[in-house]
């Protein structure tokens, strides 16, 4: 279902579209003081796993102490932004479907997939902010070293932002999933855990057996965290770092051609009766 009008719209007018996340997380202080409390519960909890880790031993896996805590809490504040609740604001493509509301996205002006995709960079730069401003603190409490070198820092931001659009391709493709199945609610649950175990949340992938490495350097997962975070404290070489960016790229194009298909898919399965 597609309109003449779509796509039209101003830019200045669609880039307002990024405003929503953070107004609406700004007009509720309680979800705000949760996200501050569980980020500082987290980083507290994996600081001291780690460091108890390492209590009898100073490397393990290519990591030394200092650099598993790195990786840990950073890992920690990455994922847990990660979790923005669009339901709140009966935003998801699922309450969409389930009310009827899923037309006006392919009537206004906004093109559906432009309108998802502004809405989720501008969780996403909601979601960044929130990282930088823990990692600056966690830097001044000593729990983050700084990176392995100049390089490194900068090639593992630019990873980072890699990552996040591999992660925002995932998430789109388990969302359309509803114009088929109506709820995604399982879906989303394993790909979250799936995500997390094979982008390295959980535990660097370094500590997993070979067999489950190389299972997951065959997935996206990794691309958005574990190498990210392993270039940033050095255990991935500057040298490798051009073949990790080049599976990042491979891996965000294929899942954007795909996101893609089923978006033109969906469109096809919405119905707008009546004037």
């Amino acid at each position: 279902m597609t309109t003449a009008a779509q796509g039209r719209v101003r830019p200045g007018r669609a880039w307002r579209t990024l405003r929503i996340t953070p107004l609406g997380e700004s007009l509720a202080t309680g979800r705000l003081a949760a996200t501050a409390i569980r980020l500082v519960l987290q980083v507290f909890l994996v600081t001291c796993l780690w460091r108890a880790l390492y209590a009898q031993t100073d490397s393990s896996a290519g990591l030394d102490r200092e650099q598993a805590v790195t990786f840990a809490v950073a890992a920690a504040l990455l994922t847990r932004v990660r979790g923005i609740d669009r339901r709140a604001g009966r935003d998801t493509v699922f309450q969409h479907l389930q009310f009827g509301t899923i037309v006006y996205w392919f009537l206004r002006p906004l093109s559906p997939g432009r309108y998802y995709f502004f809405r989720a960079l501008g969780e996403q730069l909601y979601a960044l902010a929130w990282a930088a401003a823990g990692y600056l603190v966690c830097r001044l409490f000593g729990l983050i070293e700084a990176p392995a070198s100049a390089a490194a820092g900068i090639l593992a931001l630019l990873s980072v932002c890699a990552g996040q659009v591999i992660v925002y391709y995932l998430m789109l493709l388990v969302d359309l999933l509803c114009f088929w199945t109506l709820k995604n609610y399982a879906a989303i649950m394993i790909i979250t855990f799936v995500q997390n175990l094979l982008s390295g949340a959980f535990a660097p992938l370094w500590f997993f057996p070979d067999w489950f490495r190389t299972m997951s350097s065959l997935l996206p997962f990794q691309s958005t965290l574990n190498v990210p975070l392993s270039i940033y404290i050095g255990r991935i070489p500057l040298s490798d770092v051009p073949l990790e960016f080049l599976v990042q790229f491979v891996w965000a194009v294929l899942l954007a051609v795909a996101a893609r298909v089923v978006w033109a898919r969906a469109g096809r399965r919405v119905v707008s009766q009546g004037g």
